[in-house]
């Protein structure tokens, strides 16, 4: 991950990052219908750290893109669109409580942690839920989501895939970790 201390872009990453997300706005109109690239461009525009924080889905694997608007806010909502969960945010385990109840083996992060650490939050069940009307995502990956406290407080974590077209959520101890398992986040901008 990049360096988490200075949230802003230098201009030459600014402009390929606004690139890369007009360009898949553009091809994934289904995931946005209705919304205009010009004012998600100048919210954006406005709020260089979460530019920063896009940046570093983007650099994760995650191909965020503009799944809704809040008309409340007038904040629009970005979701990680890749196909599989990304892949520079797998093999960790849920939270830092799990990862450090591991005596051995420990992974090299926590989703909780990395999601905290570029500015974004982990997808809930709902979203994910949400996501998946997109689109056919984790076909062959799981991510972990948001897990209720009585769940957590037991030492459980949740997380969900797409198998049979249908979605499945499971749990799993919290400190478990797979070469297959990443996460998900959302960015409100």
């Amino acid at each position: 991950m990049p360096d988490t201390t200075k949230k802003e872009l230098p201009p030459s990453q600014r402009e390929e990052l606004l690139s890369t997300l007009k360009a898949r706005f553009e091809k994934n109109m289904n995931r946005h219908e209705g919304l205009e690239w010009a004012k998600v461009q100048a919210r954006l525009d406005a709020n260089p750290a979460k530019l920063w924080s896009l940046h570093v889905m983007e650099e994760t694997g995650g191909e965020p893109d503009v799944v809704g608007y809040d008309k409340k806010t007038g904040e629009y909502i970005f979701y990680d669109c890749s196909a599989e969960s990304p892949k520079g945010r797998r093999s960790v385990c849920y939270d830092r409580a799990a990862w450090e109840s591991r005596k051995e083996h420990k992974p090299a992060d926590n989703a909780m942690d990395m999601a905290a650490a570029m500015g974004i939050e982990i997808l809930s069940e709902e979203q994910y839920r949400e996501l998946q009307q997109l689109g056919a995502f984790d076909l062959k990956t799981s991510s972990w989501v948001k897990t209720p406290n009585g769940i957590r407080k037991l030492g459980g974590a949740l997380f969900c895939d797409r198998r049979y077209d249908t979605v499945f959520v499971y749990h799993n101890g919290a400190e478990s970790y797979y070469a297959a398992r990443g996460f998900r986040g959302s960015l409100r901008v």
